[in-house]
Parts: C-alpha cells; structure tokens; sequence
C-alpha cells in the first residue's frame, strides 16, 4: 500500500480564483494538424467554433504526375499534411468525414500570366502556420505569403506578393464536392457574385444543394475577367475528354458566366514588392443578397488582424470552459486540439437575418434561433452531443431544435443532414437518443410533443413508406432484420448493425413514451429493444447474422469484417466490433453470454486479441463496460489509459482514424476528464481514472464542476478510492444529476493495483 501524496491542493471556493489568475492562453495548447493524415480527415483552416465559413489549404489536387491527386484516389479530406501541393484555399468544407464533399470555391494568388489549369499553377509551399482562427503559408513557386482567418459566416484572406504582375484567381470548376455546375456575375470592378453546386455525399446523387457567395477584393485590378474550359471530343465517337480541354479567357465580357469548369480572374500589372492584396468573401446557402448581408455586417471595417484576433478570441472563450491542470505538456495539446475538433460541427447554417434553407425543400425558413447543420448523427450521437449537453448547453438546444424542426419540414428527423438534405449515410435513428438524452438532462426548452410524434413516425411506419428504417416490418414482427431482406444482397448487407442502432433507439424511445403516459407503447419498445437477444450465437459466442426462417447464417466466421472488408450482417466491421453494443442492456447481455465472468473473460479477449478497434464506432465504449461488474473497474482504467497513450498523440497521425466529425476526439476528451457517457439515451457516465490533476468544466448555468486528484505516483492510474461532495463514491456509474449537482468529484489514485 503506497502513501498517498497530494500532487496539487485547491479547495472547491478557491478553485476559480486560482483559474482565472493564471489565465492562459488555450488556443496555444491546440494543434490543427493533429489528425490531418492517417485517415483523421482532419485540417488546419481557419474557422470559429460551429462557424459556417471554414476556410481550408486544398492540397489533394496534385500535378498530373502526383499521386495525391484527388481524382486518383478516394480523398474525403481537402488536406493531407504529407501532401505539398497547393491549389488554393477552398470556402467551407467538412471535418473528419470518410466521404468526400463541399471544399470547393477555390481561391489562389499566382505571379505572371493567368493560367486556369490547376495543374500548372499549383505550388508546393512551406513556412505553414495553423493556429485556431489562422492558417498561413508560403507558396515557393510564386514567393506569395498566403494568410486566411474567419468569421461565423465568412472569410478574409490577406496576400502578400513579390512585385510584379500579381493575381487572384477563384477557380470554380474543382473542389472536393462529386457535383459539378456553377455561376459567376461580375457586380463591380473589385466584387462578383454567384453559386456553386455542391452534395452528392456518400452516393446520394439527389441530396444537391447550391452555395451562394459574394467575393471583394480590396483593390481595383489593371484587368479582370472570366475562363472557361473548352473540352477536347475524342475517338470515333467524339466524346467528351473530361480530363483535357483548353482554357479560353474572357476579359472583354462583362455579365455572368455559367458551366463545370469556370473561374474568374482579378490581375494587378506592376505591384510593388511587400504589396498587399485582401480578399473578403461571404457565403449562404440562402441567396446571394444574404451572403453579402452576412459580408457586410460581420466583417464591417474590420482588418484582417482585428479579424484574426477577433477568432481567436472566441476560440479561448469556448475552449476556456474546460481548464486542466496537471499532465504533461502533449496531454494538454492532445486534449485542447480534442475539445477544437469537437467544436467544429454542427454549424449554423442559418444567416445574420435568421434565414436557412428548409429540410428537404425549395423553400427558406427563418427562426429567432440558430439554425444548424452537418447532424453527422450515427457517429455523433454516442459522446459529441453529450459533450455539448454538458459544457455548451446553450448550443446543444438549439441543436435539437433545429433536428424537431426538421421533422416538422419533411416529416422525419435527421440521420446523416447536410445543409438542408438527407444523405442517410450509416444506419439506424440516431436522432432519437439525442434528443431523449437531452431531454433527460434538463435541458427541456423545445417541442418534445413534435419530437414524439416523429419518432414513433419512423419507429412505427411501414418499410415501404419509412426512409429513416426501411427494413422495420421484420424488426417489429420478427425482433431481428433477417439477412438479405433489404439489401436482396447478403454480401453487402448489413442488418445486423442496423437492428443494432434500432434496439438503442427503441430504448431511449421506450422511456419517452413511459413519459408521455403510453405505458403498453413503452412496454412494446422495451420489448423491441430486448431482440438483440435473437442474434446472439451460443456456437459463435457473438452476435450472428440470421435468415428469415431463424436459422443462424453459416459458415460464419466471426473475424471476417476486419479492415472494412464487406461481410454479411456488420457494416465497416466484424461481429467482434457489434457483439458487445448493447449500451441500453448490458447486464441482460451479460446474462445472455453466460454470466458476469464469462462476459468479462470474453470482452477481455477481444482487447487481448486485437480484435477492437478505436476507429468504430459501435465498439469505443468496450473499454467502459467493464466497469458496470464490481471487482472489475480497474479493467476499464487500465485499459482507457492505455488507448489513450496509444492512440491519441499531438502528432498529425494522432487520432486512430476518421475523426467522424469530432466523435473520436470526444472519445478521448471523456477519457481524459475521467467519466464518459457509455449508454446514449441514458443520463449517466461511467468513471475512470482522470489524466490531470485538476479539471474545471464550466456547465453554462452558472455552476462548475470540478474533479481532483491525487496520485502515489506521476504515473498512477487505478482508482484507490472517490468521493463526490465530500462524501465517499462506491459505484462507477453515476447519474448526470448527481455529477452536476454533487459538488467535487475528487479521486484519490494508485500506481499499484488492489483487486
């Protein structure tokens, strides 16, 4: 038994004080190109927390030689921290997807004469900065300081040019988005005007959307004008080439311009060397007319600085409602650049005057409150919106009014939304453990009546008619999807994994509906979310595809699934990575398996055996599970320490995979502060051990939690003994209620295990 040493003392009166005296500076402790290869997706733009406008480095678009080029592979990111080639800055994109869009309104400076083709003007660069708010290079080819910060809505990019004959380009036919088409208008000598088309995400050829921009620059040019590329007909046929073409300019046209693959060009003859050139532009998805209204009055007479800092600041403001102290140096950079991704979407997609497109429609709505967009729900509903719950409350509600909003517009609530469009990417209804957790957790100011409705609309609705659960006729008579029944192909099936997220969203329904006085309703949804059972295999000992008249599939091997390979039943993972993802029953899983020893012992195995992965996301709360069976919390403190160390680093490859949008840097935030939400639906948490000493978590109602704790040792890690408000802790699970309201969870850690 190890004498318990107290690392660092600050009492729960003094703690804020203590806090504010040190006031530093957490924008310092992120670092935007962790994440930004090996999959993360992740990038170094500029943008604000949840802003609209984020303002990205595309260097996917190689040369023709260069094997980054995006059309010669599967990027779903416009940025690769291994990748050098730059083609300009793309106006709002996506972060941490595994699908590729938007990224598109690509602007760039170049020296000398126009050239169109990006694969001649592009640049290698360096000297690259990224801070939150703030990304710069130096493009080598044309000796061009490049600068870009951001607004919620719009951005400003600052060049600084060598002398000489000097350009800004807007290349509108390239981006990362799968559509093509765009319009641009010359309004004055040093503004244009138009429209992008953009969407197609993940294979859904109708979920389309335009985006609306008004583009400035900050001084009148010697010459401007359009391109537009003329494609080459070849062979017998004479199809189009779309890969070749020649570049015709257009500098004595004066009206619009509209096609695939078009630009326009502002040129300054003779600048002087250390010359300047700014480029303010202003985006919606509304209209024109409401992209220079979010222009004109978010930016005002702002310089680029005062914009600089101005994103800066709101970016130590949202990250400063957490503080720690205590950790080294890269757990600091590993947490803050964790809680930065996390901020990053859902964005409000609303305008300054209120207005947004309306869910699946022609037409714009308008509302006293933000309106938001990229609901990359399946990932997000497991960590990200409990995050915001708790720490940015303000937001989240505005969250899930914008999701009963849209249920009201097109009559579902949201699965995978991206401005205004369905893509319905992933599986299951994820929604509605969003919404419920929220509820739960007391934040109640929304149509919990509409959100009912709609829920028990895509819960209840027959598969023909139900876009949100297209296979629920055989999930409500049978309790199981039987393999094959939706997609007729077993290979590339996937009804296991989408019962899975049915059975989640049925539970946290279920307690809903016992709200709301339909107690046989309830009973129904508690039974619905018990089918699990139907698919588990006692030959296997996980859970097993099953055919339509109850016979388990076979041959069956339960570790085919690995590495994304297609496998009948799990979709981008192996029975192993689903077998234990049932967050709302565990112990009736437990039960199922055998008993408590036998779960462990085989939850245990698939750690052991390398069979879990912390890229997926139905499988990143196994390390908390066995902290639900006393004796055996030390388990998911040994464990969640070692994951971390392990896979989140302040590298660029420090995240183990898609970032999914923030649902892996949320994983890690959780884990670090010492508790994680390890059932959506569900208001608790289960504890580990914290990272720091010290965590402070400012819960936007005017309270703050504090968590402490004192180790044996730097590296001590198992929990000796806790209490909350003074009063000692025994079980590991514990309710949002009393977390906020308990007073002081303080943990009192060893580096020697006592079982």
């Amino acid at each position: 038994m190890h004498i318990l040493r107290k690392i660092t003392v600050c009492s729960v009166l003094a703690g804020s004080v203590a806090f504010a005296e040190s006031a530093p500076d957490y924008a310092s402790f992120v670092n935007p190109f962790i994440g930004t290869t090996n999959y993360g997706t992740t990038n170094p733009g500029a943008l604000v927390p949840n802003g609209l406008m984020q303002v990205v480095p595309f260097n996917v678009m190689g040369s023709k030689e260069n094997r980054f080029d995006k059309d010669s592979r599967w990027w779903s990111t416009p940025y690769d921290v291994t990748n050098k080639y730059f083609t300009g800055y793309a106006h709002v994109a996506l972060s941490g997807v595994g699908c590729p869009d938007m990224g598109s309104l690509l602007t760039m400076a170049t020296t000398g004469d126009i050239e169109p083709d990006y694969h001649k003007y592009g640049s290698d660069y360096s000297q690259e900065i990224a801070v939150p708010g703030y990304y710069s290079n130096k493009l080598n080819k044309y000796d061009i300081l490049s600068e870009v910060t951001a607004t919620t809505r719009t951005s400003a990019e600052r060049y600084t040019f060598p002398g000489g004959k000097s350009n800004i380009i807007i290349n509108l036919g390239e981006g990362l988005t799968n559509e093509s088409g765009a319009t641009v208008r010359r309004v004055s000598d040093t503004e244009i005007e138009g429209s992008k088309l953009l969407g197609t995400f993940c294979y859904n050829p109708q979920a389309v959307f335009p985006i609306y921009f008004v583009m400035r620059v900050s001084r009148k040019p010697d010459q401007s004008g359009y391109w537009k590329m003329q494609r080459i007909m070849e062979g017998p046929e004479k199809n189009w080439d779309k890969d070749n073409g020649t570049y015709k300019l257009y500098t004595k046209y004066g009206r619009e311009m509209s096609g695939d693959d078009i630009g326009y060009f502002f040129t300054y003859d003779s600048l002087a060397s250390g010359e300047q050139v700014e480029v303010r532009m202003g985006v919606s998805f509304v209209s024109v007319e409401n992209a220079r209204e979010n222009l004109d009055k978010e930016q005002l007479s702002y310089t680029f600085d005062e914009l600089k800092s101005q994103a800066r600041g709101k970016w130590n403001s949202d990250l400063g409602r957490i503080r720690v102290k205590g950790g080294t140096d890269e757990q600091k950079r590993v947490f803050y650049t964790a809680l930065y991704h996390t901020l990053i979407h859902p964005n409000i997609l609303s305008d300054v005057n209120g207005e947004y497109p309306l869910m699946e429609s022609f037409g714009n709505g308008k509302k006293n409150y933000d309106r938001y967009t990229v609901f990359s729900l399946w990932d997000t509903y497991r960590n990200v919106h409990q995050l915001l719950t708790l720490v940015y409350p303000e937001r989240q509600l505005d969250m899930v009014r914008s999701m009963v909003d849209m249920s009201k517009e097109w009559g579902w609530l949201p699965k995978w939304e991206l401005y205004g469009r369905e893509t319905f990417t992933m599986e299951g209804d994820p929604a509605i453990p969003v919404i419920v957790d929220t509820y739960r957790k007391g934040l109640t100011d929304f149509d919990i009546d509409s959100a009912y409705i709609a829920m028990k609309r895509s819960a209840d609705t027959p598969g023909a008619f139900n876009p949100m659960r297209p296979d629920v006729d055989p999930y409500i008579e049978l309790g199981y999807v039987p393999l094959g029944y939706y997609s007729g192909d077993m290979s590339g099936d996937n009804s296991v994994s989408h019962a899975l997220e049915y059975y989640v969203a049925d539970a946290a329904l279920a307690w809903l509906a016992e709200q709301k006085g339909d107690k046989d309703y309830a009973k129904e949804l508690r039974k619905r979310a018990a089918g699990y059972k139907n698919y588990y295999s006692k030959e296997s000992g996980t859970l097993r595809p099953k055919l339509a008249d109850g016979k388990f599939l076979t041959p069956f091997n339960p570790r085919q699934g690995e590495n994304f390979e297609e496998v009948p039943g799990f979709h981008e993972g192996s029975a192993w990575n689903y077998t234990f993802f049932v967050p709302h029953d565990v112990d009736g899983l437990a039960k199922l398996m055998g008993g408590k020893k036998k779960f462990v012992d085989k939850l245990q195995m698939v750690f052991d055996s390398t069979l879990y992965d912390p890229a997926n996301e139905p499988d990143i709360a196994y390390p908390y599970l066995f902290s639900r069976f006393k004796g055996e919390e030390w388990r998911t403190q040994k464990l969640v320490n070692t994951l971390l160390n392990k896979y989140f680093t302040d590298k660029p490859n420090g995240i183990p995979g898609n970032d999914d949008t923030g649902t892996m840097s949320a994983w890690a935030l959780f884990s670090m502060m010492g508790f994680y939400p390890d059932a959506p639906g569900e208001p608790f948490y289960t504890i580990t051990s914290p990272v720091f000493d010290e965590v402070e978590i400012d819960l936007g109602n005017g309270k703050t939690l504090e968590i402490s704790a004192e180790r044996t040792a730097p590296d001590a890690i198992y929990i000796n003994s806790m209490t909350l408000g003074g009063k000692p802790l025994k079980n590991y699970r514990i309710s949002h209620d009393d977390l906020v309201n308990g007073g002081k969870l303080a943990f009192k850690l060893t580096d020697v295990l006592e079982k």
